[in-house]
């Protein structure tokens, strides 16, 4: 492959992070009158904050406006990364590894500050070069935009770069916006059979996404 960087996710992909969220997001379902319903955590995968906190205002009947359940949520998963950050096995030696020979950049659905917390905890600050959060662009996963404007700070062309990610509409996301595509598929949340015939390439551990992109 002739790439000349390299996109990473987050969720899913460098951290153990789709149960956390879901359950950050149902606890406070429960504590403001609203209703979970079973559709409701494949629904917000890849959703931007705006996005899934407008869905829990108006789907599940959160009394909160969108801006109070976007900060209530942040403010619990920063408190349980704080107490262990779920890093998934292999994170910190992939990315590391990968930074040594490609400009890297993360496009994440999570908030700003929950990308700024992640990285910190596990010091890789300084690996990226450029980071995205869907909250910061029009639309959230799996439109293309989070993936484009990665592409834009690192002044590279979108059809240059390689993308990681492991659901559905991170997969589609990458490719709407030209990427090369290696998906590590989610065991929890397991992407859909079309958007992984997206990818150029399926993995099945971090250890082996520097070697797929040589």
């Amino acid at each position: 492959m002739n790439i000349a960087a390299v996109v990473f996710d987050l969720d899913g992909v460098l951290v153990d992070s789709e149960q956390l969220w879901d359950d950050a997001r149902r606890e406070l379902v429960a504590e403001r009158g609203g209703t979970w319903r079973d559709d409701a955590t494949r629904a917000m995968m890849g959703m931007s904050a705006p996005e899934w906190s407008r869905y829990l205002q108006d789907e599940l009947g959160v009394d909160l406006d969108p801006p109070a359940i976007s900060k209530a949520v942040v403010e619990k998963l920063a408190r349980l990364y704080r107490e262990q950050l779920p890093l998934l096995p292999g994170a910190r030696a992939a990315v590391v590894s990968a930074s040594e020979r490609w400009p890297l950049g993360l496009a994440s659905s999570a908030n700003r500050e929950i990308i700024d917390l992640v990285l910190e905890l596990a010091s890789l600050e300084d690996s990226f070069a450029a980071t995205v959060s869907s909250e910061e662009v029009a639309h959230g996963k799996p439109a293309p935009d989070v993936y484009l404007e990665v592409a834009r700070r690192l002044d590279v062309a979108p059809t240059t770069c390689a993308a990681i990610e492991d659901s559905t509409n991170g997969l589609r996301s990458a490719a709407a916006a030209g990427m090369t595509v290696i998906a590590i598929p989610n065991e929890a949340f397991p992407p859909s059979a079309d958007a992984l015939q997206l990818a150029t390439a399926v993995v099945h551990s971090l250890d082996e996404v520097v070697p797929a992109l040589s």
